[in-house]
């Protein structure tokens, strides 16, 4: 078996879909056998701040569900202002590389994980020093995303973007992408079919699975009204203002409520709209832990997963989605392109044209008044999960293309010895009086 590092910025106890979607892989490939390592930053997403308990440290281990994980310090940012959040990605693309160079040895494979973009500097610079080859996970196509969201102007930034991400593909052994249309986007743009390995998320079906909904109503202390959830991230690529839109004109509607569990970059902003338009049938919660969002989107009627109306987002599929067919939700789907392909041939979800809030209250009145139809899209939900999207299924997928990219014979993992790990710790208890902004 093999000793495979991910390099990843995000990571649990974060509770984003990239977090998720990189432990959920780690602790599938340890469950078969393999020694995992996750080389990542303390616990920030996406509020920028740390823990207690994690600061004040340069370095620090723990192990999470069988995995090794190093956390090594970095800038931290809220998600939100964009030349902050660069000067975040970039300080741990950066900084990453040398202060967990020791503690993370020689590892047979690295997974570095992008988005975003800068980590790719920490994994060539391993790969390099290590000798090791690298998968280069592209779960969203930067600086492309951040030109469309209009985020990026300057030309420089933006060409000198892009030829880290064009040298980072040709120089990985494969690049690993989550959707089909990320993967059509790059054949064109010229990068060899055989390079490019297809594996979107997934769910792990034995958490999420439909539950008793007045059980998980009175432990979330919710009341029996017809309640729409949308539980994520709140940021500007979801175009949440809609939801507000929406919510004006469901005013006739008293027993309907629409939930916004999350935090993020948008957040401030769309409480202080709520409040200014008067709008009572909005809940804002704070995020839960992961462990408990199988009892929240119980709780729901349906579930919202939403994108911008952008070229950009017709080739994604939220790891939210995936989660809510599990637990047997019916979704109302605002987003285009691939993900709404999947759902409609499956049956599972109601499209609903992204940025369009008259579409979205319009769903959401056919859904609260048919509920045989609601019934309907919640069990060809759980069955496409199951069938799809289980991770046992697609971690066995990527386990296999570990072994055909790695000869068993090379399989050599040499993790740090224990006297190397108290050495490196010795070498920088001076520092533990840093602090984290």
């Amino acid at each position: 078996m093999a000793y495979i590092l991910f390099l990843t910025l995000y990571y649990p106890p974060e509770k984003g879909a990239a977090a998720s979607r990189i432990s959920q892989y780690a602790e599938h490939l340890v469950q078969r056998g393999h020694q995992v390592t996750v080389l990542t930053t303390v616990p920030n997403y996406p509020t920028g701040v740390v823990p207690p308990e994690y600061r004040g440290h340069l370095l620090q281990e723990e192990t999470r569900a069988g995995v090794r994980v190093v956390r090594v310090w970095s800038y931290t940012s809220p998600n939100r202002g964009f030349l902050r959040r660069i000067l975040a990605h970039l300080s741990f693309g950066c900084l990453a590389p040398i202060l967990g160079a020791r503690a993370v040895g020689r590892p047979d494979l690295l997974v570095v994980e992008s988005h975003p973009l800068f980590n790719a500097i920490a994994g060539r610079l391993l790969a390099r020093w290590k000798g090791s080859p690298y998968v280069f996970t592209v779960s969203d196509l930067w600086p492309e995303s951040a030109v469309q969201l209009g985020v990026l102007r300057n030309r420089l930034l933006i060409r000198l973007a892009e030829w880290l991400e064009w040298s980072s593909y040709e120089r990985a052994s494969l690049v690993w992408v989550l959707t089909e249309g990320i993967r059509d986007q790059l054949l064109r743009r010229g990068l060899a079919a055989e390079k490019i390995f297809f594996l979107t998320n997934g769910v792990d079906t034995s958490k999420f699975f439909p539950r008793p909904q007045a059980e998980a109503r009175q432990h979330l202390g919710w009341e029996e009204r017809f309640t729409v959830l949308y539980a994520g991230t709140l940021g500007i690529s979801h175009g949440l203002t809609t939801v507000l839109d929406a919510a004006e004109q469901l005013r006739s509607y008293p027993a309907i409520r629409i939930r916004l569990v999350g935090d993020g970059g948008a957040k401030p902003e769309l409480l202080a709209e709520a409040r200014r338009r008067g709008l009572e049938n909005v809940i804002f919660m704070d995020p839960l832990p992961h462990e408990q969002v199988p009892l929240l989107l119980a709780a729901a009627d349906a579930c919202l997963i939403m994108m911008r109306k952008l070229p950009l987002f017709e080739g994604a599929l939220p790891c939210k989605m995936y989660e809510a067919l599990a637990c047997g939700r019916p979704i109302l789907l605002a987003v285009d392109g691939e993900a709404r392909r999947l759902a409609e041939e499956a049956g599972a979800a109601i499209f609903v044209e992204p940025e369009n809030p008259t579409a979205l209250a319009q769903a959401i009145v056919q859904l609260y008044e048919q509920p045989a139809l609601a019934q309907a899209l919640s069990a060809r939900g759980r069955a496409l999960a199951e069938e799809r999207f289980d991770y046992d299924q697609l971690s066995a997928r990527l386990d296999a293309q570990i072994a055909a990219l790695l000869p068993s014979s090379s399989f050599t993992p040499t993790l740090p010895s224990l006297a190397q790990e108290q050495q490196h710790e010795q070498k920088y208890k001076a520092n533990k009086s840093i602090s984290y902004r």
